[in-house]
């Protein structure tokens, strides 16, 4: 098989990551809270909002994976660079087209949303955010915390399920389940991100004071990627070189 060139993976990173906001933003912004017209309520809620995320990334890893390694997050491409899975020079990049592609998602669910009568931006499309911006009232303190902690566990995650030693063919399905329970956990919480290209490509067409609480949305999910792309070769070992670009399922098996 040919070797994806970084066109290529770039493609895949913008595509993978465009899905994952409107996917999941959108499951938020269109489905959450329907009403039909008697008033009855058909939305899908925290827990449709929260599989909707886990199954674009579900979904994007299988479909994009083995071309880009599946980011779709600026936190896990440095924490996989931290880990030696993707090569550094890749990591600018991958972040430029993940906010580029999180922001188109975010446009198209403006562009939709924007059909409905007396429909407004603001508030509505599903930004993160702390203090009177969290949908449970939360502390700065209590998103931070949450934010670093679940990302970090959200990297272990990625990075053991794509281990050499993991079994091969599941990494999707373990990585979509783990954001799916990330998203119960935190939705109330900071509306959840672990994502700074999810938080971007809806905070400025949010507005609300979502554009300035966006430091913390990439400060608090670099950090726990950082901490987790340091950790998991010291916890657990590594059998990888530094890669030059993302290692296929099926040179894993020719190993």
């Amino acid at each position: 098989m040919s070797t994806p060139t970084m066109t290529h993976r770039l493609a895949a990173e913008f595509i993978g990551t465009f899905w994952l906001v409107l996917g999941g933003c959108g499951s938020a912004v269109f489905a959450a809270k329907f009403l039909a017209g008697d008033g009855v309520s058909l939305g899908i809620g925290f827990l449709g909002v929260a599989l909707a995320f886990g199954l674009t990334v579900l979904t994007g890893v299988y479909a994009f994976g083995t071309i880009s390694g599946g980011h779709f997050n600026p936190a896990v491409t440095l924490g996989a660079a931290l880990a030696k899975r993707v090569e550094w020079s890749a990591v600018l990049p991958y972040w430029i087209v993940q906010v580029i592609g999180g922001f188109a998602g975010g446009a198209i669910i403006y562009a939709i949303a924007s059909g409905a009568p007396d429909w407004s931006p603001t508030g509505n499309m599903a930004a993160n955010g702390y203090g009177v911006h969290s949908p449970g009232g939360y502390s700065i303190w209590a998103v931070l915390i949450t934010e670093v902690v679940l990302t970090f566990i959200f990297l272990l995650v990625i990075l053991g399920s794509t281990d050499d030693r993991a079994p091969k063919g599941f990494a999707g399905l373990a990585i979509g389940l783990t954001l799916t329970l990330i998203h119960l956990i935190s939705i109330p919480i900071s509306n959840t991100s672990v994502n700074p290209a999810r938080s971007t490509g809806v905070a400025l067409f949010n507005a609300d004071g979502a554009p300035s609480q966006l430091w913390l949305f990439w400060l608090a999910p670099l950090v726990g990627a950082a901490i987790a792309g340091v950790a998991y070769p010291l916890l657990f070992g590594v059998a990888e070189e530094l890669a030059d670009r993302p290692v296929r399922d099926d040179e894993l098996d020719a190993r």
